[in-house]
């Protein structure tokens, strides 16, 4: 029993996970000591949606459920009306009440397929953030420095680029400090977007009640088109989508991929991950691990059932060469934009890592290879629409669309 509680300890540790703040050695200690610890995610529900790179802190999360621990799954509805622009270019759009409470329903629905909830405590930031009165949020901000806001390398980019940073956004880290002081966290979970954040959280907790808090970073699962999976980027396996579409969408990864999806987005021991591994390097047959991927992931998603029928349809499609190279990502063509310009082919085409440099997509051009609504272009500077395709030769597909 002993040795199982240590592999748990080790694999929370170890598995997915990208840095803990002070130290590894130092929750380790404190895990191994049999202490109750409070633990913690947050998600704002800004969109309708959860893809897989969501469930990396989740199935942490579970984890910590599985060793007893205290653990609470946050509701940022009040921090989702402010926005966390950690990771985006862009202002966050602002969200009612109402689109909030529909987008934290399917959150739910979605993480239950990682998350116990009857075994974690569920809470909302507006329990206690909308409480909290001017001069309550002033002595907070006393806590902070907004030279360390500004110094992160996306602010950075922000200013020199002339964008927006409204005021209320530089807040944001101080109310995921305080969700963390009120709920006495001793571990925060997240992704390395939300480190300075968590950061945040940690000082509060020793500033005002002295005590030593951990910051647990997971890594992030890469999406279809080689970039961080993000929901804005549409570059994502969501978790509602149809087990034939995960499919043919995992079958599409890159190879090295391979190795980074069976570890952060499937269930399966590291050591059922290792002998897999050995297979893939022994036989060099990507496209077989890929099938087998595809059957783990849909049938923890879905069923076992949809699992066989999905991918047996995908072997039937790749022998048959019926399958497409490259199947279509989405992406917001704001994303791909600046304050001053609209979204071009070129842009696209690096942003989404469908060429590896403007002389490729030069030549990708001139050889007729670039093809929106499968008309071929002539210019890189070219701005598409809203629900316009593009095609990068075989390698990528992409509709645009706004928002």
């Amino acid at each position: 029993m002993i040795r199982n509680k240590m592999d748990k300890i080790e694999e929370l540790l170890t598995r997915g996970v990208a840095n803990i703040i002070p130290g590894r050695a130092e929750l380790e200690k404190v895990l191994r000591s049999d202490k109750k610890l409070n633990i913690y995610l947050g998600v704002d529900p800004t969109a309708p949606r959860m893809h897989i790179g969501h469930g990396v802190n989740i199935r942490k999360l579970q984890q910590f459920v599985d060793l007893g621990h205290n653990v609470t799954f946050l509701i940022g509805d009040f921090t989702t009306k402010v926005g966390d622009n950690s990771d985006k270019e862009s202002e966050r759009p602002i969200l009612t009440d109402a689109q909030i409470e529909v987008n934290w329903q399917t959150y739910k629905a979605q993480a239950s397929k990682f998350l116990d909830f009857s075994k974690v405590t569920l809470k909302h930031n507006s329990e206690w953030l909308s409480k909290l009165g001017f001069a309550d949020v002033i002595r907070l901000s006393q806590q902070y420095s907004l030279n360390d806001y500004l110094s992160r390398e996306i602010m950075k980019k922000k200013l020199e680029a002339g964008v927006s940073i409204r005021l209320d956004e530089v807040f944001y880290p101080l109310m995921q400090g305080y969700d963390s002081y009120f709920m006495d966290t001793d571990v925060q979970v997240g992704a390395a977007d939300q480190t300075f954040n968590m950061q945040a959280g940690r000082s509060l907790q020793k500033k005002l009640r002295n005590k030593d808090s951990f910051v647990l970073v997971n890594h992030y699962l890469t999406g279809t088109d080689g970039r961080k999976m993000s929901k804005s980027w549409g570059n994502a396996i969501w978790l509602d989508d149809s087990p034939e579409d995960i499919a043919i969408k995992i079958f599409n990864l890159r190879d090295n991929l391979i190795e980074e999806y069976f570890t952060l987005a499937t269930k399966l021991s590291i050591s059922e991950i290792k002998d897999i591994l050995n297979e893939l390097e022994q036989n060099n047959n990507p496209i077989e691990m890929k099938i087998r991927l595809a059957k783990q992931i849909i049938g923890e998603l879905h069923s076992s059932e949809l699992a066989l029928r999905a991918t047996a349809h995908l072997e039937s499609m790749v022998k048959n060469k019926e399958i497409k190279k490259s199947y279509p990502i989405e992406i917001n063509l704001d994303t791909f934009g600046t304050p001053t310009s609209n979204a071009t082919v070129s842009t696209i085409a690096m942003g989404t890592a469908s060429v590896q440099s403007k002389s490729e997509l030069k030549r990708l051009v001139e050889q007729g290879g670039v093809k929106i609504n499968r008309e071929k272009i002539t210019d890189p500077s070219f701005e598409p629409k809203p629900g316009d395709i593009i095609e990068f030769g075989n390698r990528r597909v992409i509709k645009t669309k706004h928002g």
